[in-house]
């Protein structure tokens, strides 16, 4: 009767997965228990929602913690087993002739007390066996937890590194098509037809120097990506030999543990960032003075709002866990100014100043999302250039549709180009006479009103 209440206890504290004693176990919604590493393993390919591997319920839980009462459990029938092992005949000591109950930390091996008070050990640190081996394993379990962690985030910049060469390749053929946009508009101006020789040449020499640079980029991608992947298959080679210490029984842990402590933290360090890929906004000959000739006054009104504007809800675009806070936390620093100016007709360009800001964004929108409740993530009566700063770096934005740009943030004034004859809306780079954005012809037909919209301190 014992051998079987015994067999039945050492089932419900076995790993349905792995078939191993439970280790840092955790229980989900339906009850079941499983060992934290096996679950997440598990659960880590599988569709959302995951389900129970024993009753198959689907769970959408994340976030664990260990089982305190099963752990104990656990430690309870380990310990039996580890004593009914040190009784046997293999483990007493061929010098006293008794059983070896104490662990030797500084050559790592199992004594009698007799040998433990030896000249050679008297210096050492002992502790008993049982309570090593849970040291020991929690330690390791402690790594895997860390690991566990740096396994998520390359892979997160695994993922981001793809999203950015997929965003990359198109941002590149957009930027093409819009350079030479920017040049036919250029040449097109009677006014600057001596100039044609001059512009022609320049455009050549910006899409020569586009070409170049996105060869590059990807180059730089593709040794990115392959530096993940590499630190990817260490991460994982390491967190198993991490798991399947742990499953091993205390004796067998004590004596093979070696410097895998050591080499689970060498491998955490140093991982791999994505790459920030980046352009030379190239200045266009005469772009300003052109536009210069449309200039305008343009006066804000400073009321604010009383509905939220959620304008940088963006921010998640850069952030692939989801799990950021949005600087929308306290939108008492932001300012919402709409134009007191209404266009629908003519051509019109104005400057605003960005320089003391780090998240904005400005351009024109319409009437009717001025007066709404406005995320402009999904909006299409918005076409603005934003600045969003995130945990790295900051990054440039243009809406309708969301357009991530590879180019430097600018300093100082950004210049907007409001084209009703051809329905587009420009982006300038004041201080250097180049190009941020243009928006294709037919871009709009309604009335507008210049926005502005900025974080201050």
């Amino acid at each position: 009767m014992d051998s079987l209440i015994t067999q039945a206890f050492q089932k419900e504290l076995t790993c349905f997965i792995c078939l191993n004693y439970l280790t840092d176990p955790i229980t989900i919604g339906c009850g079941h228990s499983f060992c934290r590493p096996c679950l997440c393993l598990s659960w880590e390919e599988a569709k959302i929602p995951a389900c129970c591997p024993i009753c198959r319920e689907p769970s959408r839980q994340k976030e664990f913690k260990t089982d305190i009462r099963m752990k104990n459990l656990v430690s309870i029938a380990r310990k039996a087993s580890l004593w009914q092992c040190l009784s046997s005949e293999e483990h007493l000591c061929g010098t006293h002739h008794e059983t070896k109950k104490v662990f030797c930390e500084e050559d790592k091996s199992l004594l009698c007390l007799l040998c433990s008070k030896s000249q050679e050990h008297e210096t050492h640190r002992h502790c008993p066996i049982d309570g090593a081996a849970e040291e020991y394993r929690e330690k390791l379990l402690q790594q895997m937890r860390t690991l566990w962690e740096k396994i998520q985030e390359n892979q997160r910049n695994l993922n981001e590194e793809s999203d950015i060469t997929n965003r990359w390749m198109c941002y590149v053929y957009r930027r093409a098509e819009m350079t030479r946009d920017a040049y036919w508009a250029q040449m097109n101006r009677a006014e600057y037809r001596d100039l044609h020789p001059v512009l022609h040449e320049e455009e050549q020499q910006h899409l020569e120097m586009l070409k170049k640079e996105r060869e590059e980029i990807l180059l730089q991608l593709e040794i990115s990506k392959a530096k993940m992947e590499r630190k990817k298959k260490h991460l994982r080679k390491t967190y198993e030999e991490l798991r399947k210490m742990c499953y091993k029984p205390d004796v067998e842990l004590l004596q093979d543990l070696g410097d895998i402590l050591i080499r689970s933290k060498s491998v955490q360090l140093l991982i791999p960032q994505p790459v920030n890929p980046e352009l030379s906004a190239q200045p266009i000959t005469g772009l300003r003075d052109r536009l210069n000739c449309f200039r305008v006054e343009i006066s804000f009104s400073d009321e604010i709002p009383s509905h939220s504007i959620s304008l940088f809800d963006v921010r998640s675009l850069f952030r692939h866990d989801h799990q950021g806070t949005s600087v929308n936390s306290d939108r008492s620093h932001y300012l919402a100014t709409w134009g007191t100016q209404r266009f629908s007709a003519g051509k019109h360009y104005w400057e605003l100043d960005v320089d003391n800001s780090w998240d904005w964004a400005l351009g024109v929108c319409k009437d009717s999302w001025t007066r709404s409740s406005g995320s402009i993530s999904d909006s299409e009566d918005a076409f603005l250039l934003l600045c969003v700063k995130d945990d790295k770096r900051c990054n440039l934005l243009t809406t309708s549709p969301m357009i991530c740009h590879y180019i430097k943030k600018p300093l100082g004034q950004v210049g907007v180009f409001l084209d009703f004859e051809s329905g587009s809306v420009s982006f300038l780079n004041v201080a250097k006479s180049s190009l941020i954005w243009r928006y294709p012809a037919g871009s709009f037909s309604f009335p507008v009103r210049p926005f502005f919209y900025t974080r201050h301190l």
